[in-house]
């Protein structure tokens, strides 16, 4: 028997296929695109502020190149997920560049997460590997690439602030499972491939419960990567 969840996700596929693949025109206005894309915050929340963060991260504010990479991704299949793939199969480019740029100009929601036991026992070792690394397992800090404010660059890295340890944990499974995948070179993949199950419950735990500072925008301009990334343009 099918779970409501799951009749669900797929009537909103098939809505959201035959909305997005309907002629549109050039450079919608933000109210346009944001009718356009309704049936997306049945997931990502209504202007991408989502409800349910540990499934369907909140999308709003992400850098555009960020998202339009995603979106590329999931419709090249570089990260499976079908209903995804089915609702993104016959856009083109520059209509998913107008989706990433809608949803980037959302203004960005950071969510509260309460400190743990468990986030409390491997806090050291999370705060290690996100701002210093490991060199004994040749992992670069996590603050290299996300910065040491885990704010992103507002280009092509997202800020990881704000995310649940569940959803970060699983999409560095996925990454290990190659699940999900990024143009290659995929630098992601390199550092997560070094983690063990104990490292990425620390630093995603470590992550998740660090408080939010009042300023919560991405540093101004890109720094050099310490790796080549073929998402990153």
């Amino acid at each position: 028997m099918k779970t409501p969840k799951l009749m669900t996700l797929k009537a909103c596929s098939r809505l959201l296929l035959m909305l997005l693949t309907c002629s549109a025109s050039a450079a919608e206005p933000a109210s346009a695109m944001a009718e356009r894309l309704q049936p997306c915050a049945a997931c990502h929340g209504k202007e991408g502020h989502s409800a349910q963060q540990d499934y369907a991260p909140s999308i709003a504010g992400k850098p555009a190149e960020y998202l339009y990479q995603q979106l590329l991704n999931f419709r090249d299949g570089r990260r499976l997920n079908a209903s995804m793939a089915r609702m993104l199969a016959y856009l083109s480019e520059d209509y998913l560049r107008e989706m990433a740029a809608y949803y980037a100009a959302q203004p960005a929601n950071y969510a509260e997460h309460k400190l743990t036991p468990a986030a409390v026992n491997s806090g050291a070792r999370g705060q290690q590997l996100f701002l210093q690394g490991d060199d004994k397992q040749t992992l670069l800090a996590c603050a290299t690439c996300h910065g040491e404010d885990g704010l992103g660059d507002g280009h092509a890295i997202p800020s990881l602030k704000g995310l649940p340890a569940k959803y970060m944990a699983a999409q560095l499974g996925a990454w290990q499972a190659k699940t999900r995948q990024a143009r290659s070179p995929d630098c992601m993949a390199t550092v997560a491939k070094r983690l063990t199950g104990d490292d990425i419950e620390a630093v995603t735990l470590w992550l998740a419960s660090a408080p939010l500072e009042a300023a919560q925008s991405p540093r101004p301009t890109p720094r050099p990567l310490p790796l080549e990334c073929g998402a990153v343009q």
